[in-house]
């Protein structure tokens, strides 16, 4: 009987470095800024800062799980390996899924907003449209390499420094110590809002272990990487955020359908060139997403944690065709029936409940004392327990 196929280890340190970058910096930035501006105002920079923070430590977290269990179930194998519990990994897996499928949902609403820049086309109209074709393009049976990642990634970045670039010299509606002083208490309200929304901006991180069993040498590359990919995006962000409230004013950015684009366009230039780019941005980060919520419900049926009816895969083009379907719908739906700030919020509220869950999971098996192997990265356990406490804090903020 011939041995099952393995994964081959091909991604090195740079290229999963690079690939977590352009899990987090995605459409989430083209499309939010305006809207957490709308909640931070000129202290939007530290709405994204507080927002890095509190991502980084969780995903210290998970840069220590993902050295102590290089596999590529990610947050659900998290969980199992602390509890043990099959209803709990349940829990966790579609937990997930959902995420993806909201992700999905707020990246189409987003996309009408470049869209405008071209050509008119009723919202509704034009989100069906995208939703549509992504999902016939996963039933098709799409697979992006390593390269792709991180050509994309460059593409995304690129249009972030071009953005930076182009407005250094716009005529500034606010000054740089206005921008960065220290919110006052009254403005803090405000950029714990902004900081939650902004969240959603750093979401991404943890989709890196889920490559663990294609790393080289994943109990050090991957923890480093997380780590890199993390200060990367916070430090883009804080730069672009900055930028946004020196050269527009700050009702007018949460008014913008396309922020960047306007941002853009009040420097004097050209929108066209920031729209293709924020475009291409969304959707690929929609795509990305209905691939792996389709892929992880037919991972959890595989296992008998889901119906049996999304394991079944089309023999030509070798898709699970129901649950590409159905996760298809479930996005057109809620892009249509819900606005984009809501859908991030709702995305950052349950991924905000797993991360709370991985960090109570890391703790137990700290406490419990399990052996760590040579050469294991591992963080002091107050790491996980600030993780858990900021995560559970902006859970309850939402509540």
């Amino acid at each position: 009987m011939a041995e099952p196929v393995a994964l081959k280890r091909s991604l090195s340190l740079p290229v999963i470095s690079f690939y977590g970058i352009g899990t987090i910096i995605g459409a989430g930035v083209y499309v939010l800024v305006g809207k957490v501006g709308a909640e931070a105002g000129a202290q939007l920079p530290y709405a994204f800062l507080l927002a890095g923070l509190i991502a980084a430590f969780t995903a210290l977290s998970y840069a220590e799980f993902s050295s102590r269990v290089p596999t590529s179930a990610g947050s659900a194998a998290y969980i199992h390996e602390a509890w043990h519990r099959r209803r709990l990994t349940q829990f966790v897996g579609l937990m997930v899924a959902a995420t993806g499928i909201v992700s999905a949902a707020t990246i189409a609403n987003g996309f009408v907003g470049y869209l405008e820049i071209f050509v008119q086309v009723p919202g509704f109209l034009a989100i069906t449209g995208l939703i549509v074709l992504l999902t016939l393009i996963a039933l098709w049976g799409i697979n992006q390499s390593a390269l792709t990642v991180t050509l994309i990634t460059l593409i995304e970045v690129g249009g972030l420094l071009f953005v930076i670039y182009a407005t250094r010299n716009s005529a500034p509606v606010l000054a740089w110590g206005e921008i960065f002083t220290v919110p006052e208490r009254g403005a803090l309200a405000g950029v714990l809002v902004g900081s939650f929304l902004a969240f959603y901006a750093f979401i991404g991180f943890e989709d890196m272990v889920n490559v663990a069993e294609e790393v080289k040498n994943p109990r050090r590359a991957l923890p480093l990487a997380i780590l890199i990919a993390i200060c990367c995006s916070t430090f883009l962000y804080m730069a672009l955020a900055a930028l946004a409230v020196r050269t527009m004013p700050v009702a007018e950015l949460a008014e913008s359908s396309a922020p960047l684009a306007s941002m853009v366009k009040n420097a004097g230039y050209s929108p066209g060139f920031i729209g293709v780019i924020s475009m291409f941005a969304v959707v690929n980060g929609a795509l990305v997403q209905i691939i792996m919520a389709s892929r992880l419900l037919y991972g959890m049926a595989k296992r008998d944690l889901a119906p049996q009816a999304f394991a079944r895969i089309h023999p030509k083009t070798h898709t699970p065709v129901l649950a590409t379907i159905l996760v298809g719908v479930i996005i057109l739906a809620l892009a249509l029936w819900f606005p984009l700030t809501v859908l991030a919020k709702a995305t950052s509220f349950i991924m905000l409940v797993v991360f709370c869950l991985v960090n109570i999971s890391l703790i137990r098996i700290k406490l419990r004392g399990d052996a760590a192997d040579a050469g294991l990265i591992c963080f002091p356990l107050w790491v996980p327990i600030v993780g858990f406490l900021l995560c559970f804090a902006l859970v309850l903020l939402q509540i």
